[in-house]
């Protein structure tokens, strides 16, 4: 049997359908926003999640080009839905606009980016200016489409295009945008938020809402940016988020949809594995899987049986906010992501509007913002006496989890190797063993910790905090059973003082001293110093730590 290739990042509906790719039949979207009919549709999901290919769906179904595109169409979802949709097939002018590529690092390079992707859909319309009708249109046109008109001409540049097509085509026009956020949210990293903003606002308040040759308009992004922002006054606005239950099965797939394609492909007993990684998300009532993640995953899994699972979207999301919320953390926040780490919930107030002036004002709008970009799924939600909506939230399933603890991980260990650690140092040098102590329980409150890690985190963040002890070498030994203890610490020197660590586990609390002798007496039973004596140290420190959460006990000899 012949297996129909994966499409991994191939967002261009021809082009998978053509060259045979496996394809996960979204049309029926067609149906419901043809059912629907509101003016403007805002789609927000997180990224990865078939925004893009779900455009170019759209435009090969609605465009009236003169190419006839219905055969891409065959026995698909929506040729099924009959006549009162597919005699829509091919009659309208379109015009689809990505902004995926406007992240720049300054305005002007945002803006020629933005520039140049307007002229190329002018150029791919050239066709149109044969017509008479259009000669008072012609010069200016041209301007647009050779990038040489002024700002002016730009902000309006949807608008002209629209009146210029509906009077050649003689029937109203479709506009598609994809990406609509990333220049807003690359802009406000960068600097330049204000100057974007007014530029994006003008651009669609032109084409969206004042356009009378508009069927109707389609914008795809991650957040919704609020109204007052860009998409002033416009009443006719649908905004479907993952809160939504219309559309809610169009991103993203469903569970029969990864059932089948886990069939088609021979691996069906690789259901569960696959749902405990990339299922989760809730969208409006849907529950649906990271398309992304599953389609990597099965080629992945297609190519070798035994592959384990990997977490794919760790590096498509957008991450830079994530980041920024991990630095201004608090210990309450801390704590909070330790408890989803564990599989808990915490619970947070929801709003949709962000606007990203005001994202750090409360750690709110950072949760906000991580339950719209796909890290957390509803679990329930309720609203208080003041008609405020909270949600209850965990993480949706191992992937992100896996992102949690290696990424946010690596984070708090960045933030703690940045602070100033030389009373630690001093303290383990010179046998101060109640310094060392209350400056390693200082640390562990402030980094982070997992029920689930055991040693290997204590050992691996005691590691990463002595990390920059400069002037002596510090040897972790966690290569299992080396008959070595799990740390050395060695001052260049040979005169100099050399040091043995042992970690250990407390189950409770009041086991915490007994655990921290037993450390001792290991380095003692097994001669772990021997190696610093047959090196040359004479002056030789032994350490027993021992652990419980985030307390530390410490004995010396």
């Amino acid at each position: 049997m012949e297996f129909k290739p994966l499409p991994i990042g191939i967002d261009n509906f021809e082009m998978l359908i053509t060259r045979g790719y496996y394809f996960v039949d979204k049309t029926l979207l067609i149906k419901d926003l043809l059912d629907n009919k509101a003016a403007v549709n805002l789609f927000t999901r997180p990224r990865r999640f078939g925004k893009t290919l779900n455009m170019s769906i759209l435009q090969y179904f609605f465009e009236n080009s003169e190419k006839d595109n219905s055969y891409l169409f065959e026995d698909l979802n929506i040729i099924k839905a009959g006549e009162k949709y597919t005699s829509h097939m091919g009659k309208y002018p379109v015009i689809n606009l990505s902004l995926k590529s406007a992240k720049q690092p300054t305005f002007e390079l945002a803006y020629i980016s933005i520039r140049r992707r307007i002229a190329e859909e002018y150029k791919r319309h050239e066709y149109i200016l044969e017509d008479k009708k259009l000669k008072g249109e012609k010069d200016r046109y041209i301007r647009i489409s050779k990038e040489q008109g002024d700002e002016g001409d730009y902000i309006d540049s949807l608008y002209f295009l629209c009146e210029c097509l509906e009077k050649y085509h003689n029937s109203k026009v479709i506009i598609l945008i994809d990406e609509y956020d990333v220049p807003l949210e690359n802009a406000f990293f960068e600097g330049f938020y204000d100057r974007m903003i007014t530029f994006i606002r003008s651009l669609f308040e032109s084409a969206l809402k004042t356009n009378s040759s508009l069927e109707f308009s389609v914008i795809t992004g991650c957040l919704r940016i609020s109204r007052e922002s860009i998409f002033t006054g416009l009443n006719n606005l649908d905004i479907i988020s993952i809160l939504n239950e219309h559309y809610d099965e169009y991103f993203g797939f469903t569970q029969n949809e990864v059932s089948r394609m886990l069939k088609d492909y021979g691996l069906s007993e690789k259901e569960e594995l696959t749902k405990s990684w990339y299922n989760g998300y809730i969208f409006g009532q849907a529950q649906v899987y990271n398309p992304w993640s599953v389609v990597k995953f099965v080629k992945d899994l297609y190519k070798n049986k035994n592959v384990f699972p990997s977490s794919y979207w760790a590096n498509t999301s957008s991450n830079s906010i994530v980041k920024s919320l991990i630095e201004k953390a608090d210990t309450a926040t801390k704590n909070e992501i330790e408890l989803l780490i564990e599989g808990k919930t915490i619970e947070k107030p929801v709003h949709e509007d962000i606007t990203y002036d005001e994202i750090y004002n409360t750690m709110d709008n950072l949760w906000n913002f991580m339950f719209f970009t796909g890290y957390f799924k509803k679990v329930s939600e309720r609203m208080d006496d003041q008609d405020n909506r909270y949600l209850e939230l965990s993480i949706p399933n191992r992937e992100v989890k896996y992102i949690f603890r290696t990424k946010i991980l690596k984070w708090f260990e960045e933030k703690v190797k940045a602070k100033d650690l030389s009373k630690l140092y001093t303290s383990i040098i010179n046998g101060e063993i109640e310094t060392f102590e209350a400056e390693l329980g200082r640390l562990l409150v402030e980094t982070i910790s997992f029920n689930d890690a055991y040693e290997n985190f204590y050992h691996g963040f005691v590691v990463g905090a002595l990390a920059n002890m400069h002037d002596y070498i510090v040897k972790s030994n966690r290569e299992g059973g080396s008959g070595r203890s799990d740390l050395f610490i060695k001052s260049v020197s040979k005169r100099g003082v050399a040091i043995v660590i042992e970690f250990k586990i407390a189950k409770k609390i009041d086991n915490l001293e007994k655990r921290a002798e037993d450390a001792l007496k290991q380095i003692e039973d097994k001669g772990y110093d021997m190696e610093l004596r047959s090196e040359g140290y004479k002056n030789i420190i032994r350490y027993g730590i021992s652990f419980y959460e985030k307390d530390c006990y410490i004995k010396m000899k």
